[in-house]
């Protein structure tokens, strides 16, 4: 039983950081966690369907598109039809998207100590 106590307060601890880092995003970028890791997630890899960003977050389809409609309304990514499936949409950066993206890796932000430790 101890053991389990033991993993669930590092679990606990490990959730605050990710929780305080998060905040900090928000405050410096203006973003959520998710909204950050979407816009990485589209950096690189041209256009993506909702289902290809859930499956690449690690999100539900119902998630993932609450996420994409966000990013999308602070103009951060745009979307078009896909020409290969017209029934598709396929996601990727705006200009305003890949600036903001380049504006967090130029930012100097250091994760927490909690944080450190699993990295």
């Amino acid at each position: 039983m101890s053991d389990i106590k033991s993993n669930l307060c590092k679990i606990r601890e490990l959730y605050r950081a990710i929780i305080e880092f998060e905040g900090e995003i928000n405050k410096t970028h203006g973003l959520t966690l998710n909204e950050a890791m979407l816009l990485c997630c589209l950096s690189g890899n041209g256009k993506l369907s909702s289902t290809e960003i859930s499956e690449a977050l690690g999100l539900s389809c119902s998630n993932a598109s609450k996420v994409i409609k966000s990013v999308e309304e602070k103009k951060l990514i745009k979307r078009s039809l896909s020409t290969e499936d017209k029934r598709s949409m396929l996601f990727n950066l705006t200009a305003k998207g890949e600036s903001k993206l380049s504006e967090m890796q130029l930012c100097t932000q250091e994760l927490p100590e909690n944080l450190r430790r699993y990295l």
